[in-house]
């Protein structure tokens, strides 16, 4: 599966299809906080951030999250990526610790995502 940056929304449906084809139930993500973007697809997390960085991204903007597009609610946003451990931007962990980043990715995968 070749790693896609997602602009313009995608549907769940080509998320589990994504899913089905690479880890079963989930769908490793990169979102780009400041471009309101994603790139999904990739086998790990860095794979993703590559790309966008490529395409001009700037890493302080970059966030890692899984979907599992078969869960709902707050469940199907998983904040979990070792690109997320950003001791010099406050984060130190794998997750996404700021609530409001928290809140502002939500906002962008609901937009990317229908």
């Amino acid at each position: 599966m070749s790693i896609k940056i997602i602009k313009d929304a995608i549907s769940v449906n080509e998320l589990k299809e994504i899913a089905k084809n690479q880890f079963g139930d989930l769908v490793k993500a990169v979102v780009d906080v400041e471009k309101e973007i994603m790139a999904i697809g990739g086998e790990l997390h860095a794979d993703e951030e590559a790309l966008l960085l490529e395409q001009g991204s700037q890493q302080k903007n970059l966030w890692g999250i899984n979907f599992y597009p078969e869960k709902s609610g707050n469940e199907w946003v998983e904040f979990n990526s070792m690109i997320n451990l950003r001791p010099s931007q406050g984060n130190k962990s794998r997750g996404v610790e700021s609530i409001e980043l928290q809140k502002k990715i939500r906002e962008i995968v609901s937009k990317l995502i229908l």
